[in-house]
């Protein structure tokens, strides 16, 4: 793992690892309430925009002025610890979500970060903080040939 490399506008898929010190519910949108305990949540989006990589992780590291995904709903409740991420000219965050639910990642009531797929949610909530290299092994497991997973924080 090299924290130190700078982020570039490339594209590919990143997870925001948060720790989660809330108890009770936060609205989502106009219509969404997301239940929320202390705890981990990974949530996994992908980076194919203006600016790439940078330019959407750099959007994640702030607080939206005003929220327009999902994600900055829940920013304002989340401590951001890591940031995982691939250079990767495909598009895969419906296989990270799945591979975070199955290292016991439990799904939200509804389809958070996911109304452009047919994934339940791209958004995992964890009693104890996941590790990468599970993670990574997970994946791997799964796409034997997946690029490297780099962390920042």
């Amino acid at each position: 793992m090299d924290h130190t490399r700078k982020i570039d506008g490339r594209p590919g898929t990143y997870a925001l690892l948060l720790q989660l010190d809330v108890e009770g519910s936060i609205r989502i949108g106009r219509r969404q309430l997301l239940p929320l305990t202390p705890g981990w949540a990974l949530y996994v989006g992908s980076a194919f925009g203006p600016g790439g990589m940078a330019g959407r992780l750099r959007h994640h590291r702030r607080l939206a002025a005003r929220p327009y995904w999902h994600i900055d709903y829940l920013r304002r409740h989340a401590a951001l610890e890591a940031v995982w991420y691939s250079y990767d000219p495909i598009h895969r965050e419906c296989l990270w979500a799945e591979t975070a639910r199955a290292l016991g990642g439990q799904a939200p009531p509804f389809r958070f970060g996911a109304s452009d797929c047919r994934c339940g949610a791209h958004l995992s909530f964890f009693e104890l903080r996941p590790a990468l290299a599970g993670f990574v092994a997970a994946l791997r497991s799964r796409t034997p040939d997946h690029v490297e997973v780099i962390e920042s924080h």
